[in-house]
């Protein structure tokens, strides 16, 4: 009987189950929401990159032409005397230096006080974080007041000085909040496996909290740049419209630029008659490009920071 079954196994033929194909054939609907998709982006790309084309286009177009209008994607009459406007006036070589300085300095110091602050007020075992955490978030909807503020600045001698950009805007209550809830997201195990080791709270800062909270101090580090790159509303207020030439940026500079070439250009009329070929409007396309492109230029670098879940698998609990 077993020699039987035996034979018959051997003359069935062996049935071997289909593989299934690595690619399996899309549906209909997945084709449909793929084309869908890809039509919006794409409207929402030539959305937002229209109006940075045509600024460009305009800052390099002819002033009293420009006053046609008509001006889209790139210029009709070519020129680069906006840009030599805007780059000729002899106090711009030290205002960039200035903003360059304001923005590096600015942007170290705040970004590592307040990731410091930020850390302290995340440790559980610090008894007045709750206290604290309360005091800043009233900072951010409650203010002194523009004249107590310059009152107090003139008092502690930072009128008239270059620290007046570094020293008030070293600690942003939301910079902190967005830093310390990152952390709270953090495993606990990884500093208390540190401090196991004899590692001090400072060391735990540096080696263990910083480099996985790059993501969140790249994007803090970049708005507190724009912020010091953009600001100059300081520069009128606490240094006396930069009265010192060497105590302004270029935000003001091109704040007064644009002011003067207003108030000189009273009507397009008058431009066209004195043959002028700079007009507010060039201008104003002008000092934006020159303003925005180093901003600009930083996204590609600090673009790769942006990611999450650095922590993904670091601790199994």
């Amino acid at each position: 009987m077993a020699e039987l079954t035996k034979a018959i196994a051997e003359e069935k033929p062996s049935v071997k189950p289909k593989k299934k194909s690595s690619t399996s054939r899309r549906s209909t609907g997945d084709i449909v929401f793929d084309v869908i998709n890809t039509i919006i982006l794409i409207v929402f790309t030539v959305i937002i990159l229209y109006p940075l084309l045509n600024m460009v286009a305009i800052s390099f177009n002819d002033g009293t032409d420009a006053l046609r209008g008509g001006i889209y994607l790139w210029p009709r009459a070519f020129t680069t005397k906006n840009y030599s406007t805007v780059l000729s006036k002899q106090s711009m070589p030290v205002a960039v230096r200035v903003t360059v300085l304001r923005t590096i300095i600015g942007t170290l110091s705040s970004t590592f006080v307040t990731a410091l602050l930020a850390y302290i007020l995340s440790r559980k075992e610090f008894l007045f974080k709750k206290q604290l955490s309360l005091l800043y978030v009233i900072t951010m909807y409650v203010s002194g007041g523009l004249i107590p503020v310059f009152l107090v600045y003139k008092k502690l001698n930072l009128t008239h000085s270059f620290w007046v950009y570094i020293i008030p805007g070293m600690v942003s209550a939301w910079n902190m909040l967005v830093l310390r809830t990152y952390m709270n997201g953090l495993p606990d195990s990884l500093a208390e496996s540190a401090m196991m080791d004899g590692a001090g709270h400072l060391t735990i800062f540096f080696r263990i909290i910083l480099p996985l909270c790059m993501p969140v101090i790249a994007t803090v580090s970049l708005f507190t740049a724009v912020y010091h790159w953009n600001s100059w509303f300081d520069v009128m207020i606490y240094n006396n419209g930069a009265k010192d030439a060497n105590l302004t940026t270029l935000q003001f500079e091109l704040q007064k630029l644009l002011s003067s070439v207003t108030n000189n250009s009273a009507s397009a009329e008058t431009m066209k008659e004195a043959n002028n070929t700079v007009t507010p409007t060039t201008v104003r396309a002008a000092a934006t490009v020159v303003t925005s492109l180093p901003i600009i230029c930083l996204y590609p670098f600090l673009q790769r920071y942006f990611v999450a879940g650095l922590t993904i698998g670091g601790v199994k609990e």
